[in-house]
């Protein structure tokens, strides 16, 4: 669905964008993290075919960014950082102003309009004046906007930045719908917690570097080698820990809020024997599971020095 080779981006000798190599299949949700001016916005620009890089490729849809654009403008919706909405506007006009910019006729335009307001949940605002909403209802107007014409590719530029926590919340679980409904999404953030449990695929950019680009559960496997089991029973605790702790796929094992905190040996993924052993000697389990760690702590360790807020 998108794909870059070697995307560049250059203003005098100062590099906007360096080397962007991209690559993402249908349905995917990438989480474009970066600090302000890392070159989110440039490489959303160039995908959108708002700008023309100084160098390198890009495809949307296999359309080239260079000879197609018109094609790919039709499959494309981004929806910028900062839009204006016509003050003197009802909700509903202003959708169907759109929509008729997408020449989408007829009484199929306002039902396009209606649908999209309540995928939204901003049905209930469809006759508010459009400078009375708020910075998240805007945001929401804003995504209904570029959903009018059904694009496959959403290209959403910060789409989370200045709004309430309750806002917030309610945009990622709209992002989530998106992606549920098949569309690829780009959506760009610099701060990582906002993405963190709603992407498949994740990249950091910082000075126009792309510093990381891999799908979630990559990064958490290059955060950790060996797997760890958090393990609580109903019995002996020492002599469960010892007979844990003798095994030999156990590496180490150490007591933490009154659990069992089992580190692997690396590249030991299968564990059933332990459970197997626990309960073959008598002991009831009250909790076997894989120790989660969050993709922010992941991108923490993996990405040290590369900006405050990543």
């Amino acid at each position: 669905m998108i794909k870059t080779v070697d995307l560049t981006k250059k203003y005098g000798d100062a590099f906007a964008i360096r080397g962007i190599d991209l690559e993402l299949e249908q349905g995917d949700l990438f989480g474009f993290i970066g600090p302000n001016g890392a070159g989110k916005t440039t490489t959303m620009r160039i995908l959108a075919t708002l700008l023309n890089p100084t160098w390198g490729e890009a495809y949307v849809c296999g359309y080239s960014i260079y000879t197609q654009p018109r094609e790919i403008r039709r499959l494309v919706g981004y929806m910028p950082d900062f839009f204006g909405v016509y003050d003197d506007m009802k909700v509903i006009e202003y959708l169907e102003f759109f929509a008729a910019a997408y020449r989408i006729r007829g009484p199929q335009r306002r039902k396009r309009c209606n649908e999209m307001l309540e995928i939204v949940d901003l049905d209930f605002k469809r006759d508010a004046y459009a400078n009375t909403l708020s910075r998240g209802q805007t945001q929401r107007l804003g995504l209904a906007r570029v959903l009018l014409h059904d694009p496959q590719v959403l290209l959403l530029d910060e789409p989370l930045s200045g709004l309430d926590p309750r806002a917030r919340i309610e945009m990622r679980n709209l992002l989530r719908k998106l992606g549920n409904m098949g569309k690829t999404i780009i959506v760009s953030s610099h701060i990582l917690p906002e993405l963190a449990d709603i992407c498949n695929k994740v990249g950091i950019i910082d000075k126009g570097v792309m510093q990381i680009n891999t799908t979630v559960s990559d990064v958490m496997r290059l955060v950790r080698q060996n797997t760890v089991l958090e393990i609580e029973v109903a019995g002996d605790q020492d002599q469960a820990e010892k007979l844990l702790g003798d095994h030999p796929l156990v590496e180490s094992l150490e007591r933490k809020n009154g659990r069992m905190r089992v580190t692997l040996k690396a590249g030991d993924v299968d564990y059933s024997q332990l459970s197997s052993l626990l309960v073959q000697n008598g002991f009831r389990l009250k909790h076997f599971a894989e120790e989660t760690i969050s993709l922010e702590s992941a991108f923490m360790a993996l990405t040290k020095g590369l900006g405050k807020k990543i």
